[in-house]
Formats: structure tokens, C-alpha cells, sequence
């Protein structure tokens, strides 16, 4: 599964896409480092490579303050935790899709675009790994 998954974001990294995300994702990117390195998985070297280039990938980090209202709206709407509201409230301004291999996260922002327009479905609403 895990795999398939690294396939299935490499595809779209290397498609015709524009990643942007909050600039939390460099914090939950250098956590999944964290993790990694705290299992030996990787050395300290390529823990910091990994901060390091990550902004690389995204093509706009967006501030969390510029965010912050929008996505404590769906937090307290949605009841989901505010991190992830995040990635909802910027792909609400946006008017994109997240991509994520969250499927609950995935299924919030169905629910959040659902509540605007009748004629959403799933498919319309996010990308799944």
C-alpha cells in the first residue's frame, strides 16, 4: 500500500500540477522526518535534507495566519481538528482539490463543499493517494 501510494504522488508531482499548501506542512513534513530518524529509518543528515527541500515541492506556502480564521470556522463547523482545517481552509480559497492520503480528511472537505453545492460528489472534491 505504502508503495502505491509514493507512485501515485510522484505521478502527480511529475504532471502538469501546482502544489500549495499552508506552511504547516513543512512542520508535519520534518515530524514524519522526526519519526523516521527516531526508528534509525534515516540518518540526521537526510532528516534535515528533507526540511531542507521540502519547500521545493510546493509551488506557494501559504501563512498559517493568513488562514487561521477560515480554518477555525471549519474546525468549530466541521469538528475536526484545526490542523487539517487548514489544508481545507486553503483549498477552499483556492477552489482545489486536496490531495491526500487522509481519507477522512478527504471526506471533511466533501462534507465542507457538499454544504455549498448540491451537485457535489467525491470525485469533484479531492484526489486520494
Amino acid at each position: 500500500m505504502a508503495n502505491l501510494i509514493v507512485k501515485r504522488a510522484n505521478d502527480l508531482r511529475d504532471g502538469e500540477f501546482d502544489f500549495i499548501a499552508p506552511e504547516l506542512i513543512i512542520a508535519e513534513i520534518g515530524n514524519a522526518a522526526w519519526k523516521k530518524r527516531s526508528r534509525n529509518e534515516i540518518d540526521v543528515v537526510s532528516a534535515i535534507f528533507v526540511v531542507r527541500h521540502a519547500p521545493l515541492v510546493f509551488a506557494s506556502l501559504v501563512s498559517t495566519i493568513d488562514l487561521a480564521e477560515s480554518a477555525m470556522r471549519l474546525s468549530a463547523t466541521l469538528l475536526h481538528p484545526i490542523y487539517d482545517c487548514f489544508y481545507l481552509a486553503l483549498a477552499e480559497r483556492e477552489g482545489a482539490p486536496i490531495v491526500s492520503a487522509d481519507a477522512r480528511l478527504a471526506d471533511r472537505q466533501c462534507r465542507c463543499t457538499a454544504t455549498r453545492s448540491s451537485k457535489t460528489r467525491p470525485n469533484d472534491c479531492t484526489r486520494k493517494l
